[in-house]
């Protein structure tokens, strides 16, 4: 066997045992307006800025943006498998806002976010469910409804939770945009940095062994 012939078998050979360059943890965070990114130029939105915090801390991560303006847990659910699709690693669900801002009976809420869960739960996906709270103008009753579903079903799932995600932003005029309602530049970056340590658990459950 020629020289040559040696040089060509050992690179072949080293080319095989290596590991194939793993693909980054892709996250999708199905939700609303707070999702999507609502009256901010696209860097601003909570998808990209949350990639790019995760990245700066050695995560290899893709998180995409799965939100839909408007969007109640019904919708989230109806949508689900178009909106995350088989190469998903893990889920962010925010969703529920709608829900309170149009006063929704919050039991089909709490089944449409018991109903979605349960889906991802069956496809094998960890997700991560982020809380929200009813609009004091509700009323207390509909608040006591309402605000505890997100623990219980996150208890009942498995899921992580980050119990509100507008926890530090909420009411706070220097932080959302005109309408009181969605978080500007400033707010997102300030849900991004509360939010950072739950969706790095969620990503060591994707990453752990089945």
């Amino acid at each position: 066997m020629s020289i040559q012939t040696l040089v060509a078998a050992a690179a072949v050979l080293a080319a095989v045992s290596l590991p194939a360059r793993a693909e980054p943890l892709r996250i999708v965070a199905l939700g609303d307006s707070l999702t999507a990114g609502y009256g901010l130029a696209a860097p601003e939105a909570f998808t990209t800025r949350l990639e790019a915090a995760l990245r700066e801390r050695g995560h290899d991560v893709v998180v995409v943006n799965a939100g839909v303006s408007g969007d109640t847990a019904s919708d989230g659910l109806a949508r689900v498998d178009w909106s995350v699709g088989d190469d998903a690693d893990g889920v962010i669900v925010e969703l529920g806002a709608n829900d309170a801002l149009r006063g929704v009976d919050p039991a089909i809420t709490r089944d449409a976010l018991d109903r979605l869960l349960a889906h991802l739960g069956e496809r094998g996906l960890p997700v991560l469910l982020a809380g929200m709270r009813a609009p004091p103008n509700l009323g207390s009753d509909y608040g006591k409804a309402f605000d505890p579903i997100y623990a219980e079903l996150a208890m009942e799932r498995g899921a992580i939770l980050y119990p509100f995600f507008l926890d530090g932003v909420a009411a706070r005029p220097d932080l959302n945009q005109p309408d009181g309602i969605h978080p500007n530049a400033a707010g997102v970056a300030v849900i991004v940095e509360r939010i950072l340590p739950s969706v790095e658990a969620l990503i060591a459950e994707a990453k752990a062994p089945n």
